[in-house]
């Protein structure tokens, strides 16, 4: 027969006291964690919007073919001779990356017997690691210290010649030797379908009353409504930078276009070489040819 053991009332008791003790040292931690304390403290700093764009588009399929032709091949007809040299320089060649997400390229060349033309774009999207910083608001911060490294002025340059300069009549250019009749010493923007180079004049040694020239190049004063200035129309925010440079076995011009939108930035370089220095390449052909890119980027980035 088995025995069965009670207990007592004073140890029934003591079991009741020390089962009520824990329960309640288990309630009072809880309760100290759960208080709202920390949790109000994380709540009270929202984290940042993500940007706007996720992906990236194929960057050598991101401009049209018309486009990207009177970039590289300025005219010439679609079906014309060499008509299958131009369809393969067409295509592009992307640009090694280790994540198509956040960094995309695409490079294009032709060649000519008068030189080259080379067209690289690059699109980064810009991502923060701060929890407090949007994505937008840190590409814009990238975007302004591009524009500050190339030394873009805040303001677009002022295109009039200042009322104090002199005007007697030396402006006709007989001084140089050639009348210019007022023109502008560069194409101005939109003449794609024109001359791509200009041929400058031999240096003039002596000329003291005459516009003045690059010593190696005889090149003219740059236009003022082509120097390196901020854009408007393209993006959100965009830039522009010409540079002739003559240093080098043959002369080239290299246009730099950045442009932003959202948390994306957009780099288009676009450049000309000329083996012989007396043909300088046209400064306002090459930033017309640029902007046709850059807006058909960033049409490319809306849709």
């Amino acid at each position: 027969m088995q025995r069965r053991t009670y207990l007592g009332g004073v140890a029934v008791l003591a079991a009741l006291t020390a089962v009520v003790t824990g329960c309640s040292g288990v309630s009072g931690q809880g309760g100290g964690a759960g208080d709202g304390t920390s949790g109000t403290s994380a709540e009270a700093t929202p984290a940042a919007q993500p940007g706007r764009y996720r992906t990236l588009p194929e960057p050598c399929g991101a401009l049209g073919r018309d486009v990207l032709r009177g970039a590289l091949f300025p005219g010439t007809e679609s079906d014309g001779a060499g008509a299958e040299a131009v369809v393969a320089a067409l295509e592009g060649e992307a640009a090694v990356t280790y994540d198509t997400d956040r960094r995309v390229g695409c490079s294009w060349k032709s060649s000519t017997a008068l030189g080259s033309r080379h067209l690289t774009v690059d699109l980064e999207r810009v991502v923060s690691y701060d929890p407090t910083v949007s994505d937008n608001d840190q590409a814009a911060k990238l975007y302004e210290e591009r524009a500050a490294e190339a030394d873009i002025p805040e303001t677009p340059p002022p295109t009039e010649p200042a009322s104090d300069e002199p005007t007697d009549g030396a402006t006709d250019g007989t001084a140089d030797g050639g009348a210019t009749d007022g023109a502008s010493p560069v194409d101005a923007p939109g003449a794609a379908d024109g001359p791509t180079e200009r041929t400058a004049p031999e240096p003039d040694a002596d000329a003291t009353g005459g516009p003045a020239r690059d010593g190696a190049t005889g090149a003219p004063p740059p236009d003022p409504a082509l120097a390196p200035r901020p854009l408007e129309g393209v993006g959100e925010t965009a830039y522009l930078d010409d540079e002739l440079v003559t240093a080098d076995a043959g002369v080239h011009r290299d246009i730099t276009l950045v442009f932003r939108t959202g948390n994306v930035i957009v780099t288009v370089e676009y450049d000309q070489w000329s083996t012989d220095k007396r043909r300088l390449p046209d400064s306002g052909e090459l930033q017309e040819q640029a902007l046709r890119l850059a807006r058909q980027l960033a049409e490319r980035l809306e849709s």
